[in-house]
This record gives C-alpha cells, sequence and structure tokens, in this order.
C-alpha cells in the first residue's frame, strides 16, 4: 500500500473520528423555526440528550430527557448509532495505526500489515454509515414535522449538529474507501524471484548436440 495514501486515510479517518465527538454532545440539532412569527420570545433547541431554550435576554434553560424509554423510537436508535460510530472509529483508529508502513507493530510482514490496514478502513467505513443513517434519520423526522400542517407541537429547523455529523459521515467513509481500495493483499507466491532468462530471440537453434572436446595424450603430429 501507498505511504501517502495510508496516511491520508488515516487522517481523514481521525478527523472523522474527532467529529462525531463534537457532533454528539452538541446541542443544535435542531432549532425551532421563526418561520411565520412575527416576534419571536424564545427559542428552543434539542439534541439526542436534552431540550433547552433561551429568551431575549439571553438566559439559558436546560433539562435532560427525563425517560429514555419515553421517547421516540428515532431519538433512541441514533443515540445507539452514534455510540457505535465512536467504537468503531476507536477500532479503525488502532487498527490502521498497526497496519500503517511507517509503524514498528507487525514487523517488516507487510503483507499482514497490509490486511489489518485494510480492516481499519472496515471500521472507518463502519463509523460513516452509523454516523450517515443516525444523522439522516434524525433530520428525516424534522423535515416531516415541518412540513407536516397538521402536526401539532413546536416545529424545528435542521440545526448544526446534524451538519457536523454528516461531514464526519463523508471523511469517514473517504478514509474508509481509501484504505480498503488500495490494499493489496498479495500473496506469497507472488514475491518468489525466478532466475534471469535471456531472450532466445535472433539466435539460431540447432538439434546437433554439443560436442566436448576430450583431453588427449597424444601430439598433433600422431594425427597425420
Amino acid at each position: 500500500m501507498n505511504a501517502i495514501v495510508e496516511a491520508l486515510a488515516f487522517f481523514l479517518g481521525f478527523i472523522a473520528w474527532l467529529m462525531v465527538g463534537v457532533a454528539l454532545p452538541n446541542r443544535y440539532w435542531k432549532v425551532s423555526t421563526v418561520d411565520g412569527n412575527v416576534i419571536t420570545t424564545s427559542t428552543i433547541y434539542e439534541n439526542l440528550w436534552m431540550s433547552c431554550a433561551t429568551d431575549s435576554t439571553g438566559v439559558h434553560n436546560c433539562r435532560d430527557f427525563p425517560s429514555l424509554l419515553a421517547l421516540n423510537g428515532y431519538i433512541q436508535a441514533s443515540r445507539a448509532l452514534m455510540i457505535a460510530s465512536i467504537v468503531f472509529g476507536s477500532f479503525g483508529i488502532v487498527a490502521t495505526l498497526s497496519g500503517m508502513q511507517c509503524s514498528k507493530i507487525g514487523g517488516e510482514n507487510y503483507l499482514l500489515k497490509g490486511r489489518i490496514a485494510a480492516i481499519g478502513g472496515v471500521f472507518f467505513l463502519l463509523q460513516g454509515i452509523c454516523t450517515m443513517i443516525a444523522v439522516s434519520w434524525y433530520a428525516a423526522n424534522i423535515t416531516q414535522q415541518f412540513f407536516d400542517q397538521f402536526y401539532p407541537g413546536t416545529k424545528y429547523e435542521i440545526g448544526e449538529g446534524l451538519y457536523i455529523g454528516w461531514s464526519s459521515a463523508t471523511l469517514a467513509i473517504c478514509g474508509g474507501s481509501c484504505l480498503v481500495c488500495a490494499c493489496k493483499l498479495t500473496t506469497p507466491q507472488e514475491k518468489i524471484s525466478y532466475p534471469y532468462q535471456p531472450s532466445s530471440r535472433g539466435r539460431v537453434l540447432t538439434a546437433t548436440p554439443t560436442s566436448f572436446s576430450i583431453p588427449s595424450n597424444y601430439g598433433r603430429n600422431a594425427y597425420v
């Protein structure tokens, strides 16, 4: 595997893992809309863990969700997917560091190191997929409620936490794809060296066997 591709893929995966850690506690996953409101006295915003409100004076009040089982199913699923994304990203970082050519782990067995790096790429792909499903599912419910004219509750718009999650998923998928596609799983037979055989083009092959001279004890005059 190319060392530059390895370094680039690891950098993308690591940045994606950090962005998941930023998006998960971010409070602005959805923000109450001001569409159709002439005067807005307070703003409500929520994430996977709590609901907050701020008034025109800048005072913030937050409360955690009182019950896990009372939450909507998509919020519970998004929580699980985001936590799984962090776990997969952690495994991907460890595996990629172990499989990189510049690391001393694994010795000089580059075949094994390449396979370990490919496993790290699979973990990064799983991280990106979990993050993408979580934020997209959450955003789909926001847009569904926003465009539902008969929805009685507060309508929300997409917050910055979801955009961070989408960016993280994209980087993780790109980094994992680079590791998986660039890894060359060569077999030991491909590394066997063969002796050099010069080309026979331009030579005349004869069927006459090569004669070898036998040493004799007689001089040249004895054959006259």
